[in-house]
């Protein structure tokens, strides 16, 4: 499948900027299949990028890579819609595939073949351009589900953890609401306020713009 926008860049070519790409598929799970729109981030420079979430279509992702090498492919769950072409990227760029351990059950049922590469723990940074991307463990959507913040970008990936206007779904297996708003309130919110929010589906916020309403979403998480 082709992607449904073109490449957005937020930064002069010169310097370390965000590129994104939405891509189409399905999200399956508990016997449910639906159709969704992934957003698919790449973070680096002209030289060198890594892939945040690797969704539904390599050829995409590829030519939005436009030749410069690809350093990691970052998983931040393993959702099938978030994981499915990364497996055809890894092959076609060498890249290694980055995913939380506690996310292993749920990477196994797309690909019962082929294990992800490395392993993401909280805290670990990850290098591209001249920059760090910080590894933020905030299961509740999945067990190991991660966000990935930069302060010099000032933003912060958080697939499908929060969303412009409210946490990601807890209402299938692996995934628990008390646990998800824990993470968003103790490793999100305590972001600084202007910090953007880039997330897996849908359209960005920011940290600032979400934290009025997510103090109800908090008051019912316990």
């Amino acid at each position: 499948m082709s992607p449904t926008d073109p490449t957005d860049r937020t930064a002069p070519a010169d310097a370390v900027r965000i590129d994104h790409l939405t891509t189409s598929g399905t999200f399956s799970l508990d016997g449910g299949t639906w159709d969704v729109d992934n957003n698919v981030w790449i973070v680096g420079d002209d030289s060198e990028a890594v892939v945040i979430d690797a969704a539904h279509d390599a050829d995409a992702i590829l030519a939005a890579l436009d030749g410069r090498t690809l350093r990691a492919i970052v998983c931040t769950h393993a959702h099938n819609d978030h994981i499915d072409a990364a497996p055809a990227l890894a092959t076609a760029t060498g890249a290694p595939i980055l995913l939380h351990q506690d996310d292993l059950p749920l990477w196994k049922q797309t690909h019962p073949d082929r294990a992800p590469d490395g392993t993401l723990t909280d805290g670990q940074e990850i290098p591209v351009a001249g920059t760090v991307l910080k590894v933020l463990h905030t299961p509740g959507h999945a067990p190991g589900a991660v966000c990935l913040h930069s302060g010099a970008l000032a933003t912060v990936f958080t697939g499908d953890t929060l969303f412009h206007g409210g946490p990601g779904a807890t209402g299938r297996s692996f995934s628990h609401f008390p646990t998800i708003i824990d993470s968003i309130r103790d490793r999100l919110l305590t972001l600084p306020p202007e910090t953007s929010v880039r997330t897996g589906h849908g359209d960005s916020t920011t940290i600032g713009a979400e934290a009025p309403q997510l103090a109800d979403w908090i008051a019912r998480g316990h």
